[in-house]
């Protein structure tokens, strides 16, 4: 396969068609056209479906498209790091967190990693939907308590225990130990999540137990810090993510979960070649929380 002319054909199909391609690259259109003509020739199948105003893409192009696009944008990647030196960390670094992540803590790593990596551009995508690196164009995702992907590797940066915490305003239940039954709360919870039948919490000097009574649900972690923020409730959430607010005394923590805790991986795709600005990403985010932790992370093989 002539992966120029492969190449070209990726061009026309990014751009939607070969008028457009054209004055995105300078290449004149009609060799656009002649090189496409000559890789449907050598393929035996058409590849573009060529309308008077419009073109699409046919069942055969859509799926070379699909699976050569990000290979070409791999190997020229290759080139320039070659061509940079060997280990420099430079271009275009798409990553997508969660909103939750993003809006606590992406903003402190992405200035600390700019600084570090100045020949690194960094974009980060604060959603919560699952991403797809290869289909939706990111270089690295991170994800909280992820499900094994064997098409994703990368390393855990982040372990935290959860903490049920309230506003301070929000009255904490006396409650005496044994086996008096748990103290019901006002509780605000997660959207889609099973409703908890208890808290069961420690203090550091005595064991407490909760009952949360669903007063409101939110489909993310940032919406329900904020109307725990507002008084409405207390809630189940990842201690890292609340250092500010705990550390303010806005918020208080009535203890520690006993089981559960929350882990944080930052994941890039197994197959492909490893850049040196994605190696230099996941170090730095890793150092990063390391640090704060004084614990090395484990790695994910």
């Amino acid at each position: 396969m002539d992966l120029s002319a492969l190449s070209l054909f990726n061009l026309v199909a990014t751009h939607g068609g070969f008028g457009r391609a054209s004055r995105a690259t300078g290449q004149p259109k009609a060799t656009l056209s002649r090189r496409v003509r000559e890789l449907e020739e050598s393929l035996g199948v058409r590849l573009i479906e060529r309308g008077s105003h419009s073109l699409r893409l046919t069942d055969e192009g859509a799926l070379l498209h699909a699976r050569t696009e990000s290979l070409l944008g791999e190997i020229a990647e290759v080139g320039q790091d070659v061509s940079a030196g060997p280990g420099r960390a430079r271009g275009r670094l798409r990553v997508s967190a969660p909103v939750f992540f993003a809006h606590s803590a992406m903003g402190r790593v992405a200035a600390g990693f700019a600084a570090a990596y100045p020949e690194v551009q960094l974009e980060v995508i604060a959603e919560d939907r699952f991403t797809d690196l290869v289909e939706d164009g990111y270089d690295i995702v991170i994800r909280v308590n992820p499900r094994r992907d064997e098409n994703l590797v990368g390393r855990c940066f982040l372990k935290a225990p959860l903490i049920v915490v309230a506003s301070a305003s929000l009255q904490k239940p006396r409650q005496a130990t044994g086996k008096r039954a748990a103290e019901t709360v006002p509780a605000i919870l997660r959207a889609g999540m099973p409703e908890p039948a208890v808290w069961n919490v420690t203090d550091g000097r005595r064991d407490l137990s909760f009952h949360p009574r669903g007063i409101m649900w939110f489909s993310t972690p940032l919406l329900i810090r904020d109307a725990v923020r507002a008084g409405a409730g207390a809630a189940l959430l990842p201690r890292s993510v609340l250092i500010d607010e705990l550390a303010s005394g806005e918020l208080v923590s009535w203890g520690t979960a006993r089981e559960g805790h929350v882990e944080a991986w930052v994941l890039h795709a197994s197959r492909r070649l490893v850049s040196p600005k994605v190696n230099a990403f996941v170090n730095y985010l890793c150092d990063f929380y390391a640090e704060a932790s004084h614990q090395p992370p484990p790695h994910r093989t």
